[in-house]
């Protein structure tokens, strides 16, 4: 079973950066894609980054392209994603959640993660 485990959130004014990090574990876990998806205020969740299994090929939102930054370490069973986001702005505000997938390839569709972090709460105040 896949663990995962988002920190990093807060309050910050726009025009600020904050950086989320997600911890992954499992037996299984091992080159899985993953990805950070961001829920606002009565919105759908979306896919805002994500970061293929080596982590050598990714892909952002357009909303987010230019200010965010994924990567991540990988180690035997573990890895550690990071979303590093500058220029936040009040469109950011959501619940920030790390999912991963069962394949190796960076996905922006959001029914490819499998497994799911409990979010954390980003809040850009303008």
């Amino acid at each position: 079973q896949v663990q995962l485990a988002e920190s990093g959130g807060g309050l910050v004014q726009a025009g600020g950066s904050l950086r989320l990090s997600c911890a992954a574990s499992g037996p299984a876990f091992s080159g899985s894609a993953m990805g950070w998806i961001r829920q606002a205020p009565g919105k759908e969740r979306v896919v805002v980054a994500t970061i293929s299994g080596t982590g050598r090929m990714w892909r952002y939102d357009a909303s987010v392209s230019g200010r965010f930054t994924i990567s991540r370490d990988n180690a035997k069973n573990t890895a550690t994603a990071y979303l590093q986001m500058n220029n936040l702005k009040s469109d950011d505000t959501g619940v920030y959640y790390c999912a991963a997938s069962e394949g190796p390839l960076a996905t922006m569709n959001l029914n490819e993660y499998t497994y799911w972090g409990q979010g954390t709460q980003v809040s850009v105040s303008s």
